[in-house]
């Protein structure tokens, strides 16, 4: 089969599921405002793929079979590499929307005769926040891919795993044991997590467990005993933060150092499994990131200030308050920045990711307690910062691919 033809069916899929999922999803006069942004973000993708297509292939990072290509590029990227941003843009926004308005229609008590399960499979994915999928599988692949050089399926496993799983046992879990606070949360019920109906709160902690524990089991057997303490780290990081007995989001520092724990973790494991090894630049890699994480939780912890502290929850940002919580998110965004210069070449390149984020935090270096929530505009912005910083981020790891290649 021809690249042509396997790019030319994912794409049929995406626009079978695309457009079922937008038309049962949108209201009226939605659909056009729909393929509009579509459209606009296609082109963004589009040119993005040429970009990092091309000096990929320039640097000889991999190659196609040109006999399996149709010949036409973009630059040096294949007309083929398109169809799969194509496939994203048209399947994912409609998911999104139809994900989105059943939660809105279908009310927050279970009707007579309605199955007990039904929703859940919908709640659950809106629940695991898609939109931050990456920001756990991307440590994960880019640990184990720059380690081994080899794509293979303990790579492909984890990175699903880290993908999709792991997110909806650590987001969903969350939204399950903080629903009375979220219930006065005015910015839960969407992008920046779900209201998860009563009736689904079992089974979504069920779901959690049968789609986490078989993926752990197996990446603890490939990665073998130098893989264990870092998976089991992970996963009581994931539970430990939400669950009652636990809650170390109710412990103010722990809150923090646990967040971040669920993002840093991945790269750890990814590390352990390819059997890397340990040298001083990359404990102040990971020392860095994990600064950024706890600088993220805190500053995130902001927001929430009114509705936290009226559900009883103490967090970093309840006891020390919100003007000293952001300063303390900048200092650490600082530091994690100067902390990359000490890396080796080409890591010192990326001290510059951390200048977007604290220009992002620094507005709000005053903030009061009773102003928290105006956070919250900052929090969305960070969310998409976190993409421009992944792309920065991948055209330093393939710098660093070919400097070592």
């Amino acid at each position: 089969m021809t690249y042509l033809w396997l790019a030319l069916l994912f794409v049929a899929a995406a626009v079978v599921a695309g457009v079922a999922f937008a038309c049962q999803g949108s209201r009226r006069g939605e659909s056009r405002r729909h393929w509009q942004a579509a459209g606009l973000a296609f082109a963004a993708l589009a040119v993005l793929t040429a970009v990092f297509d091309s000096v990929m292939i320039g640097m000889e990072l991999f190659h196609y079979d040109t006999s399996h290509l149709l010949g036409v590029t973009v630059g040096l990227a294949p007309i083929e590499d398109f169809a799969y941003p194509l496939a994203g843009v048209v399947a994912l926004p409609g998911l999104w929307i139809w994900l989105t308005r059943r939660r809105a229609r279908g009310g927050s008590e279970r009707r007579h005769g309605e199955p007990r399960l039904k929703g859940l499979i919908p709640q659950a994915l809106l629940a695991s926040r898609p939109v931050s999928w990456i920001n756990t599988a991307y440590p994960f692949a880019a640990a184990m891919l720059l380690t081994t050089r080899q794509i293979d399926w303990v790579l492909v496993v984890g990175t699903f795993y880290f993908l999709i799983p792991y997110n909806l046992a650590m987001y969903g879990i969350n939204d399950v044991f903080d629903y009375e606070s979220d219930l006065k949360n005015p910015r839960k019920g969407g992008i920046e997590g779900a209201l998860l109906q009563p009736r689904l709160h079992r089974p979504m902690l069920w779901l959690a467990a049968i789609t986490n524990i078989p993926f752990l089991l197996v990446l603890a057997l490939a990665g073998g005993p130098s893989a264990w303490l870092p998976l089991l780290a992970s996963a009581f990081a994931v539970v430990a933060y939400s669950v009652a007995g636990l809650r170390f989001k109710e412990r103010p520092v722990l809150d923090s150092i646990t967040s971040s724990t669920h993002f840093v973790s991945p790269a750890v494991v990814g590390l352990a499994i390819a059997g890397a090894e340990v040298t001083p630049g990359l404990i102040i890699l990971l020392a860095a990131f994990f600064l950024w994480g706890m600088a993220a939780h805190a500053f995130g912890a902001v927001q929430d200030i009114e509705p936290d502290r009226q559900a009883g929850i103490g967090s970093i940002a309840t006891v020390i308050g919100a003007r000293r919580t952001v300063r303390l998110a900048v200092v650490l965004w600082l530091v994690a920045g100067l902390a990359m210069l000490a890396t080796p070449w080409p890591g010192p390149l990326a001290a510059v990711i951390a200048i977007p984020y604290i220009v992002n935090c620094a507005p709000y270096w005053n903030v009061t307690d009773p102003t928290a929530a105006r956070t919250n505009a900052a929090w969305r912005r960070f969310i998409w910062l976190n993409y421009g910083s992944g792309f920065l981020v991948t055209l330093i790891l393939i710098l660093h691919w070919s400097l070592t290649s």
